[in-house]
């Protein structure tokens, strides 16, 4: 049982890897911006597979942005498909991953709150 999950870290390492490399060689498409894959989690029967994604610099929105790399994702399997040996071949979603902002957003509200509490203890 253990293992079939790490075969799914495995492979979901390994499409993450390719799935960076298409987006830097393939993608062209400047109002994309920098696209970053932060992960990808594959369910067990390695039937379908969310692909976490960042865009910074862009000029469209997130959900966009969402829309073109999924109408891309079959592109994208199929190029899995040539890169990688796999019986089964995961489909692709890509999900915008938004830890990232929230993490952000928390460091400026602490930063502000220490701020403030010092100017307090100030006065």
């Amino acid at each position: 049982m253990a293992r079939e999950f790490k075969r799914t870290d495995r492979v979901g390492a390994q499409i993450q890897r390719e799935i960076a490399n298409l987006v830097r060689e393939e993608l062209d498409d400047p109002r994309l911006g920098m696209i970053t894959i932060q992960a990808v989690k594959v369910v067990r029967d390695f039937s379908h597979a969310k692909i976490y994604f960042t865009a910074m610099a862009g000029s469209l929105g997130m959900a966009e942005t969402t829309r073109l790399l999924n109408d891309a994702a079959p592109f994208f399997r199929h190029e899995l498909g040539r890169r990688m040996k796999l019986r089964t071949l995961p489909e692709l979603h890509f999900v915008y991953d938004e830890s990232v902002e929230q993490g952000e957003r928390l460091a400026s509200l602490i930063e502000l709150a220490v701020k403030s509490d010092s100017e307090h203890h100030q006065n």
